[in-house]
């Protein structure tokens, strides 16, 4: 007998590693495939983020312009439309709003189908998420920011560390705000329908996330206690702030510090959840 053929097959022991990064990167292309298809969507919603991004652009740069010299939060008049447009093309990569899917499929059953595959749910569900983003930055990001820079004069960072501290903001914003919404969505395992804690979702997110305005012309100790208490800052405040350079390097590594801290809170949550869950199915007998 060859002694290829006699010999036992063993398993190195980064092949496990090896295949769960595999089957990760496998679902992240799967997220994206599956939002690269809505060509006409992404075209009509590209064409509505700058839309609105013009009216909030007016509306900031008319606040900059009554504040008489002064800098409204710490802005400036350039980096308050580097603040709007980037967040315009950061709506569908974080995406804040849309994502019911997880509270559809407890609501008729089919989450049964998803706790029988070998991967987590909630791994396989932020896979998923990061291809979406992925597809979103690819497609959504620029058009806004170009659009902006057409007919506005924007901010251009101005430190080496500004560029890659914003990508991995951009990272982490995508990672939290998946933890709050798989959390948010998890609420329907108990009321069986989460239509209220979704919408309660989308009216706080996009407040107290720093979408209509910068949080930082709030009072400063609400602001603090906001940024500590919860993780809505860090969805689109904090990558804006870093790529407006509104603070110094410190405080702008800072920022992503905190972020940091709250995805792992946020991932956490979501995981101990999800098993709460499960054992509560199991309980019930479904």
């Amino acid at each position: 007998m060859d002694q290829r053929d006699a010999s036992v097959p063993t398993i190195s022991r980064l092949g496990p590693f090896r295949a769960s990064v595999a089957t990760f990167g496998a679902l992240i292309g799967s997220g994206f495939r599956r939002y690269a298809t809505y060509r006409q969507a992404t075209i009509a919603g590209t064409f509505t983020n700058i839309v609105f991004g013009f009216l909030r652009c007016y509306v900031l740069l008319a606040v900059a312009e009554q504040a008489a010299g002064q800098r409204p939060g710490g802005y400036d008049a350039e980096q308050l439309a580097l603040y709007v447009w980037v967040g315009q093309g950061l709506l569908s990569v974080i995406g804040i709003w849309g994502w019911t899917e997880l509270a559809d499929r407890i609501r008729t059953g089919d989450i049964a189908a998803d706790l029988l595959r070998p991967i987590a749910p909630v791994t396989a569900y932020l896979a998923a998420d990061l291809g979406r983003a992925l597809h979103g930055m690819m497609t959504r990001f620029g058009p806004p920011l170009l659009a902006g820079a057409l007919f506005f004069p924007l901010h251009t960072p101005q430190r080496w560390q500004t560029v890659p501290l914003f990508a991995l903001s951009v990272l982490l914003a995508v990672i939290i705000c998946f933890g709050c919404r798989y959390v948010v969505n998890s609420t329907a395992y108990w009321l069986q329908d989460a239509r209220g804690p979704i919408t309660l979702w989308t009216l706080g997110s996009g407040v107290l996330g720093g979408l209509y305005f910068p949080l930082r012309l709030l009072p400063q100790e609400f602001l603090v206690m906001l940024w500590l208490a919860t993780p809505l800052p860090s969805l689109l405040q904090a990558p804006l702030d870093v790529i407006a350079e509104r603070d110094g390097p410190a405080l702008q590594a800072g920022l992503v510090v905190v972020q940091a801290g709250w995805a792992v809170a946020m991932l956490a949550l979501a995981g101990l959840l999800q098993r709460r869950a499960e054992k509560r199915l199991v309980v019930q007998g479904g």
